[in-house]
């Protein structure tokens, strides 16, 4: 008789991603874990003390992955570009986690919920070097941006449309650079209106 495969805390995460990536974190139960693996439940909970845990270590690895693409910028030259069409591609790429991320109930401001991604600050600076707004003016125009390219990404992760990675640049290029033409115009209206 063959011995007993021994599985590990990383084979349990590898097969529970397997099935978040198909299934969503609703689709995540022991069961399935186990027909991935092709063994019992027991190598689970061994591992983990109960599916909340394994479900807090599975929306962690999610996080990472969404990092590691965010750090994945395709073009150095326009880093605010980059990272719009990085947030992007991680919607096409892993739909279902980014719908976990970016497209279940927080209940948070549209600020807050910016903030709370680690890519904020560095997002904001990367603006900043491409639009010259202050720290605050580029805040409130990135919040602007975000719900545009969030659309753009929602659409993306729903197969709801169609678009190739030009199209993609090109929406994004151009109406960005339109948006920052609008607000340069209107935080300077605002400007001389204080004088």
């Amino acid at each position: 008789m063959p011995p007993t495969k021994k599985y590990g805390k990383e084979d349990i995460i590898s097969a529970a991603l397997t099935i978040v990536e198909k299934e969503g974190l609703a689709g995540l139960a022991a069961r399935k874990i186990a027909r991935e693996l092709k063994a019992s439940v027991q190598p689970i909970f061994s591992c983990f003390s109960s599916m909340t845990e394994l479900e807090k270590e599975v929306t962690e690895r999610i996080f990472a992955c969404y990092r590691e693409t965010m750090e994945r910028c395709p073009e150095k030259e326009l880093p605010y570009l980059s990272k719009g069409l990085s947030y992007i591609q991680f919607a096409q790429e892993h739909p279902e986690f980014f719908r976990i991320l970016f497209m279940t109930e927080s209940g948070l401001s549209v600020e807050r919920f910016i903030e709370q991604d680690d890519e904020f600050t560095q997002v904001i600076e990367s603006a900043q070097q491409q639009f010259h707004f202050s720290f605050e003016e580029q805040k409130k125009f990135h919040i602007k941006v975000w719900i545009f390219t969030h659309g753009i990404a929602c659409l993306a992760a729903t197969k709801t449309i169609r678009l190739t990675q030009e199209e993609i640049y090109d929406l994004l290029k151009h109406t960005v650079w339109e948006m920052a033409v609008g607000y340069q115009k209107e935080i300077g209206g605002e400007n001389e209106e204080r004088h």
